[in-house]
C-alpha cells in the first residue's frame, strides 16, 4: 500500500460529518420565528438541508467539528427536541440512499477552503 492510499484511507476517518436533526415547535409566531432563525444560523454556518429537518455540514477535521458542535450548542432554541451527530466521512459514504425506490449515489461535497 503506498502512502498516497494509506494517507486517503486514514483521512476517512480523520473527516468527519456533523448531522443535526431537530423537531422544533410552529404553533405560534414567536416558534416560528425562533425556528427559521435557527436553520438560517445553520445554513450560515456552512450547513446544507439533507431533508427539512435534518442539515449536515463536511469538517476536514474531527477537532473543526468539535467547533461547529460547540457553535451549534449555542444558537439552541429554546423550546424543541434537537440532536447532533458526528460521524466520519468513511460511514457517512456507507450510507444507502433512496429516492422513491431508486437507489442514489451520495453526492460528495466539494472540497471547500476554509479561513479561520
Amino acid at each position: 500500500m503506498s502512502s498516497n492510499d494509506r494517507f486517503s484511507r486514514l483521512n476517512q476517518y480523520r473527516s468527519m460529518w456533523i448531522m443535526v436533526f431537530f423537531d422544533l415547535p410552529t404553533e405560534t409566531k414567536m416558534e416560528r420565528k425562533a425556528a427559521s432563525k435557527f436553520r438560517k444560523s445553520l445554513l450560515q454556518d456552512g450547513f446544507n438541508m439533507f431533508q427539512f429537518s435534518i442539515y449536515l455540514r463536511f469538517c476536514p477535521s474531527r477537532e473543526n467539528a468539535d467547533v461547529h458542535t460547540k457553535r451549534i450548542k449555542h444558537l439552541l432554541p429554546k423550546k424543541g427536541k434537537i440532536g447532533i451527530l458526528q460521524i466520519t466521512d468513511r460511514q457517512f459514504g456507507n450510507m444507502e440512499l433512496f429516492i422513491g425506490v431508486k437507489e442514489t449515489q451520495v453526492k460528495k461535497p466539494p472540497q471547500q477552503l476554509e479561513l479561520f
